[in-house]
């Protein structure tokens, strides 16, 4: 049995009628109370009452915090209201919200030094929110219940930039929230556009999702404008995605229902870095250097890192080995990201690097140029792998017009 209104089985029923005596206490504060509601935490969890009625209470006090019964009055910082992407547009064939979400113009760092992450969580928290109250109106509208969205995640321009490792922190928990607190809401979640760095993008976030979820995620290959029209129609679908749909105004990027974005103007800025806590450090002595050595097995792993410096500023560049098993000098080996020197004492430094081939990467700090002081470095460096099985099929697409579906991912 599926577990939702009108097919439960008999034990099924017994545990909603549980559940139900179980939070009568909080009942009243719950934005719904019909079954329909109830059912999807309890589908959540399988079915195990007291690890429903946990997540359920948990949610309760999510809302508080969240003022969620009066966040349509909260005023949202005018830079996240400009620049924070994605919108919902149109239907699906069975009436659901489809969401946009659009990955390459946004500015990650830009966000997070002109918006606290509170206040960024806060908006997608607000976006859940209307997306409940859009299926609500399409419920009253077609006279039938409509509970579930489906999404769409236009990957293209995903780069580098978009791995930072704070704004990879918040996007995890803005997935946890999701999942602890819209059980049972996302229908399909289709990724078009996906570049090779989907892979190493995707194996970063997907603990944060639970199985469930991961089996509603689904790549589409080069005709996803077709396969996209398989459960959208097409006047339903922004011209921009392979649709009929305009603005008003004729725009078919449907720019007043979803937000693409962009780089944010420095004006915007109230910090000029973020927190970090760095795993390493290390005094570079004068007139010398100091190398981090990192082997990566395959092609397509990032290497992505963060440091600063105490006092002055220092010297960083990426090298890969041409000898293995012996110290070698910078000459000797082969440049792969220009040394420069970066004033990591007054803004941390961070970046990445896309390793094309296999070897030993060396990531050398520079003070070979500085005859009076030692240079105190802390810093932070890890290898970012590829998810293995959508990078197969990432590749299986390039080769042929199909839909993969990351159920085993």
């Amino acid at each position: 049995m599926s577990g939702r209104v009108g097919d439960l089985s008999p034990k099924q029923a017994e545990a909603l009628d549980k559940f139900r005596e179980n939070i009568k206490d909080v009942l009243p504060s719950l934005p719904y109370q019909d079954d329909c509601y109830l059912l999807r935490w309890l589908r959540a969890r399988c079915f195990d009452l007291q690890k429903s009625e946990a997540m359920l209470r948990k949610h309760i006090e999510v809302r508080k915090v969240m003022d969620a019964d009066n966040i349509e009055n909260w005023k949202a910082p005018e830079v996240i209201e400009k620049y924070l992407s994605g919108g919902q547009c149109g239907y699906d064939q069975d009436g659901c919200p489809v969401w946009y979400e659009i990955i390459g113009p946004l500015d990650p760092k830009g966000l997070f030094f002109s918006a606290s992450k509170q206040d960024l969580i806060k908006y997608k928290f607000r976006d859940c929110q209307r997306l409940l109250q859009e299926c609500d109106r399409q419920s009253q509208k077609l006279g039938k219940k409509i509970e579930m969205v489906m999404m769409i995640f236009d990957c293209e321009g995903l780069s580098l930039k978009h791995l930072w490792k704070p704004a990879i922190e918040a996007y995890g928990e803005f997935l946890g929230m999701f999942e602890e607190n819209y059980p049972e809401t996302l229908k399909r979640l289709f990724i078009i556009k996906a570049p090779k760095l989907f892979p190493v993008a995707y194996n970063l976030i997907k603990h944060f999702l639970s199985e469930d979820t991961r089996k509603k995620i689904v790549v589409l290959g080069a005709n996803w404008k077709e396969v996209l029209q398989k459960y959208i129609d097409h006047e339903e679908i922004p011209v921009e995605f392979g649709g009929t749909r305009t603005d008003p105004d004729g725009n078919p990027k449907c720019e007043t229902k979803i937000n693409y974005g962009g780089d944010i103007p420095k004006t915007y800025y109230v910090r000029n870095q973020v927190t970090q806590k760095y795993e390493h450090s290390v005094v570079v002595n004068r007139g010398s250097s100091h190398q981090v050595e990192y082997e990566i097995l395959f092609p397509g792993c990032v290497l992505r890192w963060q440091f600063m410096s105490d006092g002055s500023d220092v010297g960083f560049g990426v090298y890969l080995k041409t000898k293995i098993g012996e110290r070698q000098r910078a000459g000797d080996m082969t440049e792969v990201h220009p040394t420069q020197r970066y004033n990591a004492h007054m803004v941390p430094e961070d970046g990445s690097l896309t390793c094309s081939t296999p070897g030993i990467y060396v990531l050398r700090f520079d003070n070979t140029y500085s005859y009076l002081h030692a240079k105190k470095v802390s810093y932070t460096v890890e290898v970012l792998l590829p998810d293995k099985k959508s990078e197969e099929q990432i590749e299986q697409l390039g080769e042929k017009i199909n839909e993969v579906a990351l159920n085993n991912a």
